[in-house]
Formats: structure tokens, sequence, C-alpha cells
């Protein structure tokens, strides 16, 4: 008896997988090449946004606000400081975080958005956002909406 509902069982699987409904509906899932490619994608782009002309070493940053890189590196800990991390390790942080409006907003965006991780605040600050007219939220702290940017960050669940 047993044999029977194995072979049925086994057929049943057979069918379902080439069900058209299967086909209809692809696996939701990217494959381990789609997977590569993106992350090979990223680290170039990740790699790009280093080496722009606005990112500052630590020594750098510390230099430009007066301060010493501990502290920056300590900022960075506590959201106060957009930090970048770099493959080889260390940070580079974004120049136009140090003017005063950004200032004033990346410890508020940190809060709102729940996270300290220098990549995760950048993403959200330099992708244009319907909820802000398609401006990114950098532009917008820069013509004087912060209030809008905290509320979009806080609802939307960057």
């Amino acid at each position: 008896m047993k044999t029977p509902s194995t072979t049925s069982t086994s057929t049943t699987r057979l069918r379902t997988s080439n069900s058209p409904s299967a086909v209809e509906h692809p696996s939701p899932y990217a494959s381990a090449a789609q997977t590569k490619a993106f992350l090979a994608g990223s680290l170039a782009a990740r790699t790009a946004r280093l080496e722009a002309n606005d990112m500052l070493s630590t020594d750098m940053a510390a230099d430009l606000v007066g301060t010493t890189p501990v502290t920056i590196n300590a900022w960075i800990a506590k959201g106060r400081a957009i930090g970048l991390t770099q493959p080889r390790g260390g940070f580079k942080l974004p120049s136009w975080q140090f003017e005063p409006a950004l200032w004033d907003a990346v410890p508020k965006l940190s809060k709102a958005l729940g996270t300290t991780e220098g990549w995760a605040l950048l993403a959200f600050l330099e992708t244009p956002s319907g909820a802000l007219g398609g401006r990114t939220p950098r532009q917008a702290i820069e013509q004087g909406h912060l209030a809008r940017v905290i509320e979009v960050a806080g609802a939307e669940g960057y």
C-alpha cells in the first residue's frame, strides 16, 4: 500500500511543479547569478561614491570642524555624523553634512530612520522621494523643509 501512495504523491508533485500556475508565477527570489550581479554593482557604486570629490577622510573632517578624529568617530557611532565604511576600514564622510542646515538635521534623521549606519543615512538623503515632490531629502532640507523630511523618514520606515 505504501508504493501506490508514494507513486501518487510523486505524480502529484510532478504535476504541481509543471502546472501553469507555477509557470505564470515565477519565484519571487533572485537567482544566484542575479544576486552576484547586484552585489558587484553595489560595490562599484559604493566605491565610486567613496571616491567622489565631496568625501572627506576622518582626519580631514576633524580639521574642517576643529575637533579630533576620535570625536568624529564618536559622532559617527551616535548618528551625529554620516560615516561611510570603506572596504579596507575607516570612514569617509560627505563634506556637505557639515553645512548648518544639514548638520542640525543628521541626528534627527538618524533617530527618525532608526539607524546610525552611514550608507543607510546617505541613501535616504540622496534618493529622490515622491513624498518630497521628486526632490532628494538633502535638497528638501537645504530648501528649509527639514520637518517634512523628518516626517517622511518616520512614516515610510526607511
